[in-house]
């Protein structure tokens, strides 16, 4: 059975995290449970992206009330869901939702194989597109670049 879901095209602003990324990406079982569920190991950290608007509202209650896929939580850490996204229509990665009452409503976390600030040239305050595929559980089996089989939902869009 093949899995489906909808492709919702937004826009945040890159800004600095907590630094609490780089040490929950880095923890074996985390790697694993992301190899597993999403077909990649995720590079250190995550990358951070401010957002807001209505658009965006919705998106975040749609996630919030959508299975998404699953990362089961070891040790005393929360649960998250993951959805497909692509980034400047060039890096694919996924949206990580942790499960946690307070987490902020106006940011968004993506993992990805490669660094992304790095690879897609950004820095706090820029501006950058994507695109994230909710409903989707049937892991993530795409290439992480342009010109590579990407995720049949996420739009292969040039630069």
């Amino acid at each position: 059975m093949r899995e489906t879901g909808t492709t919702v095209k937004l826009q945040g602003v890159v800004c600095s995290g907590l630094g609490e990324g780089t040490r929950f990406t880095t923890i074996d079982w985390v790697v694993e449970e992301f190899r597993t569920r999403l077909g990649f190991a995720p590079c250190p950290g995550t990358f951070n992206l401010r957002m807001d608007g209505a658009r965006w509202e919705a998106l975040r209650l749609r996630l919030l009330a959508t299975r998404g896929i699953a990362i089961t939580p070891r040790h005393g850490l929360c649960a998250a869901k993951c959805f497909p996204v692509r980034l400047a229509g060039r890096l694919s990665g996924a949206l990580v939702l942790p499960d946690m009452d307070d987490y902020p409503p106006d940011k968004l976390e993506v993992i990805a194989p490669l660094p992304v600030r790095h690879t897609l040239g950004l820095a706090d305050g820029d501006a950058v597109q994507l695109h994230v595929v909710t409903g989707w559980r049937g892991g993530l089996p795409m290439s992480p670049c342009v010109g590579a089989a990407p995720h049949p939902l996420l739009p292969d869009v040039p630069a």
